[in-house]
């Protein structure tokens, strides 16, 4: 994994540890994982909206008005 054995990992979470203290730790660790489930979803799709059964009721979009008068 990178050439990091079990020394180097130990010292790298106890500077996070000393870093953001005990009260940030769940809350660095629940960030992350939104930031996995998002990153996976982007790549699965399945964030994008499903069809309603009953379409939204939108108006059809007006034609663009043309001017209808001559130039002089």
């Amino acid at each position: 994994m990178f050439g990091l054995r079990m020394p180097e990992l130990l010292l790298i979470f106890a500077i996070i540890f000393l870093l953001f203290g005990a009260s940030k730790l769940p809350q660095l660790g629940a960030g992350l994982g939104q930031a996995i489930r998002g990153f996976k979803k982007s790549f699965d799709g399945s964030d994008e909206q499903k069809p309603t059964a009953t379409p939204s009721a939108t108006p059809p979009s007006a034609p663009a008005s043309q001017d209808t008068t001559k130039p002089a």
